[in-house]
Order: structure tokens, then sequence, then C-alpha cells
């Protein structure tokens, strides 16, 4: 854990508080919107409080996925029928292995009913499918895939697309946050902008009353009547907590607004809070997924490590730990396939008329891409990929001239080049504060602490080991949801 200090603040050192609410909820991306809303929707006087200058946080800056099922009326009206069960069954394969099980089954019994909230908040779902391998559509389709038809998930459970999206083009995070935001302050919730959160307030049985805060340098004291929900995200942005508990990431780029610094879970844990998984991460690789399904991703070996047609989140999970660098493999024919919209202005840095000179070129050891590549090419002439299982759709044998991509150089949807180098690896971190189905967040003997919530990154979801897009907005919201009315209720 990091060095700085945490440690919760007796009640009976706390001479006034400047500021009272039912409920405090700490941090305003996703989940602390969600949060707002649902307790002050149940009768609560909330306040939320963010570090920085508004609402928004890292969600803001997502893509928009909301990964969303069982029957809802944008996968109705794009022709798919879809259930929990097989919703259910595709995210234990894809989230675990060790998925949490109780979350994961109930975050899927009552998505349907989760779709429609965000419908009531006032966000908007074209009801057209974008059919094609990308990261984020660049158009104003409602729906995607999401990985539910690459093997091994289409052997797991029928293929059915549930990355829902708002009507925005490209990134929609923003989108989501402007329309949480907007609910929450409707329904009554008040926001305390440029207010960090320095440590928790306990009373003499160690419930938690409040919370200690910095406002502009000056310290500030939050009452809270009936309870606290930490929805501060993770930590991907603090440097020894990465070292202590993900050093996967270390050295990787980040995924975030900068603020994801395990603040939340750090003055929790300085209450005795358990945390569950975290070492699980989220990665994403700078590789354009129309262009790693129409060729082949190798590590530094030249060797393939997946199959290419997977969701790109899942292939930047095996690269991350595949040797670096990776490239991307493709010849002129596939590259000019891919539909411009699809480019995202990314060019290949390297072109030869061998695979030999391209080995040279790119440092692999001499014949071992040639060998993969004759490899694949004798399967993809059958139709088949015995090695990786890749859709028979994307196999194509593979000819002269040979180009490769480097992911470490990035990419800009609007084609810019100016993209600073780094690792091509970027992500954020999965695990947190352990919780309850309603946001109690557990001690380390495993009984709640009474008036603590915490949801979003801030605490462990359904995750297991793998990760989905989507998944952490849907899951962010719907477990705020839930904590903000248990921290209502007292």
């Amino acid at each position: 854990m990091s060095s700085r200090p945490v440690r919760p603040v007796p009640l009976s050192q706390v001479e006034a508080f400047e500021h009272e609410a039912d409920v405090l909820v700490v941090g305003f991306g996703c989940a602390g919107a969600a949060a707002a809303f649902e307790a002050s929707s149940a009768g609560a006087d909330v306040i939320v409080l963010e570090r920085a200058g508004g609402p928004g946080g890292s969600s803001a800056l997502s893509g928009g996925e909301l990964y969303l099922g069982g029957g809802t009326r944008v996968q109705r009206a794009c022709g798919f029928d879809d259930t929990p069960d097989e919703m259910y069954a595709y995210l234990e394969a894809a989230l675990g292995p060790h998925a949490d099980a109780e979350k994961l089954r109930l975050y899927c019994d009552e998505s349907v009913e989760h779709f429609e909230w965000f419908r009531a908040r006032g966000l908007t779902f074209e009801e057209s499918m974008y059919d094609a391998p990308s990261w984020m559509p660049p158009t104003r389709d409602g729906l995607m895939w999401l990985g539910e038809n690459a093997w091994p998930y289409n052997t797991i459970a029928r293929p059915v697309p549930r990355g829902h999206r708002p009507a925005a083009e490209n990134f929609g995070g923003w989108l989501i946050m402007e329309r949480l935001a907007s609910a929450a302050h409707e329904a009554g919730a008040r926001t305390h902008a440029d207010t960090l959160a320095t440590a928790l307030v306990v009373d003499e049985s160690g419930r938690v009353v409040g919370v200690v805060a910095s406002n502009y340098g000056k310290t500030v004291h939050y009452r809270a009547r009936r309870g606290v929900v930490l929805t501060t995200g993770g930590f991907v942005d603090d440097e020894e907590m990465l070292a202590d508990h993900a050093p996967v990431l270390l050295g990787h780029g980040k995924v975030s607004d900068g603020l994801d610094d395990g603040s939340g879970i750090r003055m929790a844990a300085a209450l005795g809070a358990a945390t569950r998984r975290m070492a699980q991460v989220e990665a994403a690789l700078t590789a354009l997924p129309a262009m790693v399904c129409r060729g082949m991703l190798v590590n530094a070996r030249g060797q393939r490590f997946i199959n290419e047609d997977v969701y790109p989140g899942m292939f930047s999970h095996a690269a991350l730990h595949n040797p670096a660098p990776w490239w991307v493999i493709i010849d002129e024919e596939g590259y000019d396939a891919i539909p411009e919209r699809d480019l995202w202005g990314v060019r290949p840095q390297h072109v030869a008329e061998t695979l030999a000179e391209l080995e040279e070129e790119l440092g692999i050891p001499a014949g071992a891409l040639e060998t993969t590549v004759a490899t694949y090419n004798r399967h993809a002439a059958e139709g088949d990929d015995p090695h990786f299982h890749k859709n028979p759709a994307w196999l194509r044998e593979l000819k002269p001239p040979f180009a490769a991509v480097n992911p470490a150089l990035g990419f800009d949807p609007g084609g810019s080049d100016a993209v600073p180098p780094g690792t091509g690896i970027a992500g954020f971190t999965l695990g947190g504060l352990h919780t309850t189905v309603d946001g109690a967040v557990l001690d380390v003997s495993g009984s709640p602490i009474a008036g603590l919530f915490a949801a979003g990154r801030a605490s462990s979801g359904i995750h297991g080991e793998g990760y989905v897009s989507g998944t952490s907005l849907g899951d962010g919201t719907f477990f705020g949801r839930r904590a903000g009315r248990a921290a209502a209720g007292g």
C-alpha cells in the first residue's frame, strides 16, 4: 500500500462538521453518479465529493461501451434473441477464470432492467448493428460484437452481440456521464468539486460516519448520517500500489484520467477492509482489430499466440503475457480490404518482398516468421486453423509483399501522426475492495464495515482474470445503483 497517511479519524477528534448529508458519495464517475441518483431518488440528502473540477472521471474518457444483454430492445430490433443464461455463460468464460459468480448472476439476470434504466436517464441507442471488428465503431450504431462470436466462446454460448453503445460516434463515455450527472443533480444530489477526500471518520463503535477532505488546501469535515459510498476508481496511477499488487502494468500506459490513485481503497483498508483480485488488470494493445483479423499478430519471436478474430481486449491480454515487441503482419491484399473508416490513419512502418527481409528489419529470429506464415498459409488453404481456431471467414493465405505495423506507435481515430511512442499496451486495474452485491464493504473477517459502501473500480466487481469492454461502465453503474440504495437505507 502507499505510504501516504490515510488513517481513519475518530469522531471524538472532529470539533465540528462544516457539511452534513444522509449519504456522501466520494467520486463522480459512472458508479458515483449511479449511486448518487439512486440514493437521492430514495429520499436521501446526498453530497458528492469530486476531487476534479466536475463530474466525469475516467468514465467520461472511455469508449462508452455498455455490456448489456438478456434480450434488450436493441438486440431484438437487430434480430438477436438472447437470455440471461446465455449472457452468463459467455461472461463467466470471458471474465474468468474466477469471475464473481454471485455478482455476475445478478448482473445478467437484471441486465434488461439496467438497460431500461439507462434509457430512462435520457440515453438513446440506435437500433442498428455495427458488424465489423473494431475497438469502437465510428458510427452511431447501438450494438456491436465484443468477442461473443469468436472461439472458444462461440462453443460455450450461442453467439449474440451485447456491446451496447449510446448514440455517439467513436468515444461515447462523455455522453453517458453527461446524462448520468444530470440525472443525479435533477434527483437532488449536490456536488462539491475540487474536494479531495483524505480520510474516513469513524465513531466509537467503528461505524463510518463521515469524511475528512481538502478543498484548495483547507481541511473540511463532512458528516454522513447514513453512509459513505466510495467510487474513487482503481489504482493504476499509483506506482507504489501497482508495484505491490499489479506489477504487470509497470512501464505501460494508463487508461485513466490521471487520478486513479487508489485513494478510496487505501482509506478503507486503513479500517481493516478486505480487498480482492488486486493483481487483475485490463490491457489494451494499440492494434487495429480490422487489421489484425485480416493478418496475424506475432510476438518478438515471430510466433502467433491467439486467434486474431477475438475481441481486441483478449488479444491485448495475450500480448501482455507474450514477449514484446508485438507486430501486426499483413499483406497488401489484406491491407487494401480494410475500410477507410476502420484504418484510423494507421499505415505500415515496414514493407518487404520477402519474410526473410521483414524478419531482419524487425529483429525477429531468422526463419521464425517464415515458419509461422508457412504454417498459417498451409492451414488457410484448407480453410482451417487447428492451432488457434480463427474463424474461416478471416482465413486467407498471406502473399508478398508483406508489411508490419508496430502497435507501440499507437493510433488515433482522427488519423493523427502525433502519437507519442510507448510500449503499445495501456491498461487499468480491476481489483479493489471486497463488497457484497449491495456494495457493503467487508472487513478481513468477512463482516460488513458499518456505514461504508463501494462500487466501480474502487471495488472488486464481476471480473476474474479476464475483461470485456463495457463491463466496467456496466457493473460500475449496476452495483453503484445498489450501493446508493443500500446507503440511503441507513
